[in-house]
């Protein structure tokens, strides 16, 4: 390692430590490693310091967590001095890289400013990139360097390749309003004094970081960067000015005004350059997914509404959607597109009708074509079609045929997009008709005999499709042609793939016959329990899809029916489970289906025993004359259990609450999914209390406006149809027959519970596929050396618990929501108490503490302070939780503990024993002279 005597060796060791840092990223291995580095830094030769700079570079994230900063920055330091240009440049841009945690060292400031006036070409290079990287981090310095920098930059010695250099430090001069400023003239003078391509160039594209950082000046850099657009007639500033452009318009779209998205409509209607007009183009397709297209289709004061045809933009997208160039005919659309989602005056709905013809226009040219620009021309106009299907429903079905005509002539690769695209407006609208099954299926058989290389993955996509396409079960038929083609043409996985795709979708029965023939074609015992689980809970699933309104006993014997195969499959799904792969989402997501099967049944039969006993005829006049409304359900077993089965409703419902809060990576169908779940058990708890329990207190407000969300899916509309039918049943029955009767409501009871079963329960993409992984790992210190060995603490003490963490991501950080803060809370129980037996105040034996804290390049920490008053052992208990951007909070875990013991400090036990010795004479006297008086 890095005490070899082998140069090899010792830079192999060195660059291991990014590995090392991102294993165990704590302050405590982090800091003593910096230190051992510093070291090698100091001591080493000069590639032995590129290694050290080139971890430092890598590790960025990790160097606040240096403890021992001064210590670090001296080791480093030191080479500064060196007689070697080449090592002093290292060091220099070794500082740079460590401006994150040492802003204000002015002794670095000063080694920076001094090797700005170096002879050594790569010393200034080097003190170039650390005064950029400090200017960033110290307002002291980039006040201090701005004046030498100007200098410098308009110094004639200074070479022009350096002033190129030194002009994009001028970014950074941000820190204050006449800082901004006066670098804002400097550029202004810049870009006149210089005309040539490169300085315009450089310094406009740091005049742009310069406007985006401060804010204030982003109009009127705006109105700079069109001006250059316009007028000069060189191509690459044209270029640059595009391309800055688009930085501003997706940074800060509020602040263009019409004016400006006229004159680069302008620009764009007489450019005779085809590259410069998509530039411009994709420009205005960003900004018209924006506030600023709205800005642009307000009339201005005082001057009369002009048609939509007449606007420049409008005629410029109808001008562009069949240009020859697939690049720029796709921003056409995308525009036309972004017009009519967003504007819905009169005089702007015509457009709809030319973004479809645009659309189905290019679909036609891209379909053909399995180029990589066609296919990314392609992705966006059918990212179009569902944008334009999903605000404007009435143009679906013209969408929806162009799609399924093409699809028999267009590429593999293009099918499978327009699949997915296909199975994405049919999950928003019920628009792919019976009718157009037929096709589906002819262009599967034909797929299943093809032989090229997409066809397993197209095999799947079309599979969706028939099953987004069939809403109800399938029929025999759809099921032998899929399964034909998967003998004949797939693999495991394919097919494995298409089993998922119809347990998302509702088709168990297809799902459980593809489960079951993948059963002996895997290779790990984990593998097929997780498979055979998935096979029975289809079928579990399977047997509720038999039930009938009004046939309860029916209804008792498929529910039966599935709570069997429901446990056989909760059986395997803890046999699948590892301790890397825990699958603690599905076997609670199962186990919950388990306990509300159990709870329907569990009502079914207590409105049935209802029926067989019901109550007296006299029962409601012996309620109102009681006070007690229960009296109606007759005899007080049936009472009981009709509150029983409302509590244990509303405790399944608080159950699909914590399992949502602990649901932080999962996609948001699947947290729907078990909201649903979650709103059937209230609903039916509701039901209970309405019609039976309580009808005068039990509110219809919280459930009416459930229907007035966008619904996503099949399974969310079929079942918010189920919710609005119950409830308006309810309503009804209240309403009509108050009181109302036990036989009515016994049977909308059951009528309720059949309804939400015979809803294809829908097992949805976290249940199978965890796309985002975010966990938290916490270190405690103190820490003892056993965990189960307690900590010695004085009880006239309080202990400083330090809390540190760290955010550990997957592959895809933030895909569906991201950490804002991470809520620590700290609790701490007296277990075994030691010492006097005497009351003590509730306050003193519990400590109960939280505090937010936010991850900083995912790491975070904080300390408690907590009192031990009471003698003896407490457990502490550290919990963290968190809250994503919008402030909802997510129980993700970790839960660590810790044991403290409480011992008595050496003053107060000496006193007490004095005490003691002290009464034990007395005691003794005591005892003589009461002996003395007999």
């Amino acid at each position: 390692g890095l005490r070899s005597g082998k140069l090899g060796e010792q830079c192999e060791a060195v660059v291991r430590f990014p590995r090392l840092f991102q294993k165990y990223p704590f302050p405590i291995l982090i800091n003593s490693a910096f230190l051992k580095l510093a070291d090698v830094f100091r001591v080493g030769n000069n590639f032995l310091r590129l290694c050290v700079l080139k971890v430092t570079q890598q590790s960025e994230k990790h160097l606040e967590k240096i403890l021992n900063v001064d210590e670090f920055v001296k080791r480093v330091f030191s080479v500064i001095h060196s007689n070697d240009p080449v090592a002093r440049a290292i060091t220099l841009r070794m500082l740079g890289s460590m401006a994150s945690i040492i802003p204000e060292r002015k002794n670095a400031h000063h080694s920076i400013r001094q090797s700005l006036d170096s002879h050594d070409n790569v010393e200034v290079e080097a003190a170039i990139f650390a005064a950029a990287n400090f200017s960033a981090q110290s307002k002291d310095f980039a006040a201090g360097i701005c004046n030498k920098i100007s200098e410098m930059i308009q110094g004639l010695a200074t070479p022009v390749d350096l002033k190129l250099k030194l002009i994009p430090i001028l970014q950074h001069m941000h820190h204050d309003a006449s800082l901004a400023s006066s670098s804002r003239q400097l550029l202004q003078q810049l870009v006149t004094s210089y005309p040539s391509t490169k300085m315009v160039i450089v310094t406009l594209h740091t005049f742009t970081l310069l406007a985006a950082s401060s804010l204030v000046d982003i109009p009127k850099q705006i109105q700079l960067l069109l001006q250059y657009l316009k007028n000069d007639p060189r191509k690459a500033v044209k270029r640059l000015a595009i391309q800055d452009l688009k930085l501003l318009a997706n940074k800060t779209p509020h602040t263009w005004s019409r004016e400006n998205i006229q004159a680069l409509c302008e620009s764009a209607l007489h450019t005779p350059y085809d590259s410069l007009k998509l530039g411009m183009l994709s420009v205005l397709s960003a900004l018209s997914g924006t506030i600023a297209i709205k800005q642009y289709f307000s009339s201005a004061p005082g001057t009369a509404a002009t048609t939509a045809r007449s606007f420049d933009l409008v005629k410029l997208a109808q001008e562009c959607c069949y240009h020859n160039n697939r690049g720029i005919a796709a921003h056409g659309v995308r525009i036309l597109t972004n017009i009519s989602a967003s504007c819905q005056e009169k005089d702007l709905l015509p457009l709809e009708q030319d973004a479809v013809f645009g659309l189905e226009s290019l679909l036609v040219l891209c379909s053909q074509d399995d180029s990589p620009g066609a296919q990314a021309t392609l992705k966006i106009t059918l990212t179009c079609m569902v944008k334009l299907v999903k605000c404007r429903p009435h143009l679906s079905q013209s969408v929806v045929e162009s799609l399924l005509t093409q699809l028999h002539s267009a590429q593999d690769a293009a099918r499978i997009l327009m699949c997915h695209c296909l199975a994405a407006i049919a999950m928003q609208l019920p628009v792919l008709a019976d009718g157009m099954l037929g096709d589906l299926m002819d262009l599967y058989k034909l797929i299943g005999r093809s032989t090229t290389d997409k066809k397993q993955e197209l095999l799947v996509s079309l599979a969706t499709v028939i099953f987004v396409s069939s809403q109800k079960a399938l029929s025999s038929e759809i099921k032998t042609v899929i399964k034909q083609q998967l003998e004949n043409a797939s693999n495991g996985w394919t097919a494995y793939r298409i089993a998922r795709q119809a347990s998302r979708m509702g088709n168990h029965d297809m799902a459980r016959e593809l489960y079951q023939s993948l059963l002996t074609q895997v290779a790990s015992e984990h593998f097929y329990f997780w498979l055979n689980s998935l096979k029975e809970f289809s079928h579990a699933e399977q047997c509720l899809t038999g039930l009938q309104e009004d046939n309860y006993s029916s209804a008792l014997s498929c529910i039966a029916e599935a709570l069997k195969s429901y446990h056989k499959g909760i059986a395997s799904l803890t046999a699948a489970s590892t301790p890397l792969n825990p699958l603690s989402f599905q076997c609670g997501f199962v186990k919950l289906r388990i306990d509300l099967l159990q709870a329907f049944s569990q009502l079914i039969c207590t409105c049935n025993s209802l029926k067989t006993s019901p109550p007296p005829a006299i029962a409601t006049t012996i309620a109102m004359t009681s006070g007690n409304d229960l009296q109606r359900c007759g005899r007080i077993s049936n009472q009981a259990c009709m509150k029983h089965s409302m509590e244990e409703f509303r405790n399944l419902a608080t159950r699909y609450g914590d399992l949502y809060q602990s649901s932080f990576d999962a996609d948001s169908a699947t947290l729907r999914n078990v909201e649903l779940q979650q709103q059937s058990c209230l609903l039916i708890s509701h039901a209970i209390e309405a019609l039976i329990l309580d009808p005068e207190s039990a509110s219809f407000q919280e459930y009416s406006s459930n229907g007035t969300a966008h619904v996503e899916s099949e399974y969310e509309r079929r079942m918010m149809s189920v919710f609005n039918h119950v409830l308006e049943e309810v309503e009804s029955l209240n309403r009509k027959y108050a009181p109302v009767s036990y036989l009515a409501s016994n049977t909308c009871l059951c009528n309720a519970v059949i309804a939400l079963l015979k809803v294809p329960l829908s097992f949805q993409r976290y249940f199978f596929q965890k796309l985002q992984s975010t966990s938290i790992k916490l270190a405690l210190s103190p820490s003892p050396r056993n965990p189960a060995e307690p900590i010695a603490v004085q009880n006239n003490q309080q202990l400083a618990l330090k809390v540190e963490g760290v955010v550990q991501h997957g592959s895809k950080p933030g895909l569906f929501r991201k950490i804002q803060s991470v809520c620590l809370n700290v609790s701490s129980v007296l277990q075994s108490k030691s010492g006097q037996d005497y009351k003590i105040p509730i306050d003193n034996m519990t400590n109960e503490m939280e505090q937010r804290v936010e991850p900083h390049n995912d790491y975070f920490s904080t300390q408690f302070l907590l009192n031990f008053v009471i003698l003896g052992t407490h457990n502490i208990t550290v919990e963290s939780s968190v809250i994503d951007s919008n402030g909802i909070v997510w129980k993700t875990g970790p839960k660590t503990t810790i044991f403290v013991k409480s011992l008595e400090d050496p003053y107060s036990q000496q006193v007490r024993l004095q005490q003691q010795q002290g009464q034990l004479p007395s005691q003794q006297q005591q005892q003589r002279t009461a002996y003395s008086r007999f």
